[in-house]
């Protein structure tokens, strides 16, 4: 199998942004632009990569696939152009960073030492705390960049005067009481029983639920609302309900009584980092530290062993 790897982007467009039309304004061409590019890489695979159904365009199996693969290429691509970039002699001041808890915890920190040895003049500084207060302080200069995320099934822009530096897509997780489903099981939520858990509405993850909800029914009638995704984890493992959880949020918290599952439509959480527009190629210390957590991000691996 010979394929033209140019294509990929446009494949991934459509992974990304839920469909043709979708990928097309992302990417700057026409539909029909994108739909041949799709067709030439489905008749260099032999495979399809597309089906449309009445709500939109869905990757087959063979598509998700080769998405895949070319997330893996765009995460090559951007380490490499990171490490041609860096220039350890000339790079030095303070950057701020704000995020939440878990791409703090399990990309940007364990980073900030080699960083220190590869720039040792450049300070860069983290800063947690919840979205709307990191966008209030990015306004007013107390942060050069936030860490944002969205449910990849949505359509939304930068607030104006702002550009977002794609990180990465994080696999949302089903996450049900321990054994309510077996594997054989068409998951029916009207069987099952459980309502969905409430959750902040400004969150990525409650777009992404009622986003899921249309696709696997059931309803919002908990009497449980949470913040903390350790909080969601064990709200499930009572019994008290079901949610989404993205897959970054699992790497450090106990799964203990309940089941992740994955099943197709569940997408993804997109995790960008957010500046201010005219920030970017006015200072060489931001633009090192938007490199630096680029690759991180691209060299970042899940840890499914459940350990």
């Amino acid at each position: 199998m010979t394929l033209d790897p140019r294509r990929l982007r446009f494949l991934l467009a459509v992974a990304r942004y839920g469909g043709v039309l979708a990928a097309a304004d992302e990417l700057g061409v026409t539909a029909s632009a994108v739909s041949q590019q799709l067709g030439k890489l489905e008749q260099e695979t032999g495979h399809t990569l597309l089906q449309r159904t009445p709500s939109g365009s869905v990757l087959t199996p063979a598509g998700l696939a080769l998405a895949e693969a070319a997330e893996d290429v765009e995460r090559t691509l951007a380490l490499a152009r990171a490490r041609l970039e860096q220039d350890d002699a000339t790079v030095s001041g303070t950057v701020r960073i704000g995020g939440f808890q878990s791409f703090l915890a399990y990309v940007l920190s364990p980073s900030l030492p080699g960083w220190r040895d590869r720039y040792p003049a450049l300070r860069i500084e983290s800063w947690e705390a919840e979205g709307e207060v990191l966008m209030s302080a990015l306004r007013a200069g107390g942060l050069d960049a936030v860490v944002v995320e969205v449910d990849a099934g949505e359509s939304y822009s930068p607030p104006r005067g702002t550009t977002d530096v794609p990180l990465l897509d994080d696999p949302w997780k089903l996450v049900v009481p321990a054994g309510a489903l077996r594997s054989s099981d068409v998951i029916d939520f009207t069987r099952l029983g459980l309502p969905w858990l409430g959750v902040d509405p400004s969150a990525a993850s409650a777009k992404a639920i009622t986003r899921v909800r249309r696709l696997l029914g059931g309803d919002s009638s908990s009497v449980h609302t949470y913040y903390s995704f350790q909080n969601a984890l064990a709200l499930v493992a009572a019994g008290e309900g079901v949610t989404l959880v993205p897959s970054l949020a699992l790497e450090g918290l106990s799964t203990d009584g309940v089941d992740e599952v994955d099943i197709p439509g569940l997408g993804m959480r997109r995790v960008g980092l957010r500046h201010l527009t005219r920030s970017r190629g006015a200072s060489p210390a931001l633009d090192t530290t938007i490199d630096l957590i680029r690759e991180a991000a691209a060299a970042f691996s899940y840890d499914f062993s459940g350990s």
